[in-house]
């Protein structure tokens, strides 16, 4: 009895499985990649979404203070000085009804605090330097041409010419702040920066005002 060959040769030959392998194994690698690279975008801007919060809240907490500057328990005028990347005003800082001098500058990527208490004696004083210090916000990349800081005088905004002011500004012009800052924790891949911008009134300012 003969038996055809053809009859137990219908399926897949060696080759033919092979290929079909080859191509599942290309179709796998694709997809894997694929979804790494989801996971890897979706992952960078969930981390850009929780520095953009945390920023946010260190604009917030920068805002209160700026804007409820007051003058020294020394007498000294509510800001300091008032620079591009620093600015050193007085504001109750812990609400205990004392002033301390507040000192927010940028340095490598963050905005700091520093905070000083007048001292407990007659007549009051500031020591030299912050005695503490506390971060606002991180992944803060401005630039040169970029600062924290612009101040803009009563004439803001119908004077557009000598506003924002120029750095150092003149303190006794103060009457108005916008900080910016751009966030990036790589800057190094996309997306772009973000930008968070705000404008704070220095509510205590008038015209009366003068520092000596």
């Amino acid at each position: 009895m003969k038996f055809s060959l053809s009859k137990f040769n219908s399926g897949f030959t060696l080759l033919e499985a092979l290929m079909a392998i080859a191509i599942f194994t290309m179709g796998m690698a694709g997809f894997s990649l694929l979804f790494v690279r989801t996971w890897q975008n979706n992952s960078y801007a969930l981390e850009m979404g929780q520095s953009s919060l945390q920023v946010s809240q260190g604009i917030n907490t920068m805002e209160g203070y700026i804007r409820g500057a007051r003058q020294g328990d020394d007498g000294s005028y509510p800001i300091k000085s008032a620079a591009d990347n620093d600015l050193v005003i007085y504001s109750d800082y812990d609400s205990d009804d004392i002033t301390e001098r507040l000192h927010f500058y940028y340095s490598s990527g963050t905005i700091y605090m520093g905070i000083t208490d007048p001292t407990s004696g007659l007549p009051k004083t500031y020591p030299t330097g912050d005695q503490q210090t506390q971060i606002i916000a991180t992944h803060i990349v401005n630039n040169a041409s970029t600062p924290v800081f612009y101040y803009y005088n009563t004439n803001y905004p119908g004077d557009t010419t000598n506003n924002p002011m120029t750095t150092p500004a003149s303190i006794s012009d103060v009457r108005l702040v916008k900080i910016m800052l751009h966030i990036n924790i790589n800057p190094n891949r996309p997306p772009d920066n973000i930008q968070m911008q705000t404008f704070v009134e220095m509510r205590n300012l008038n015209d009366y005002d003068r520092a000596e």
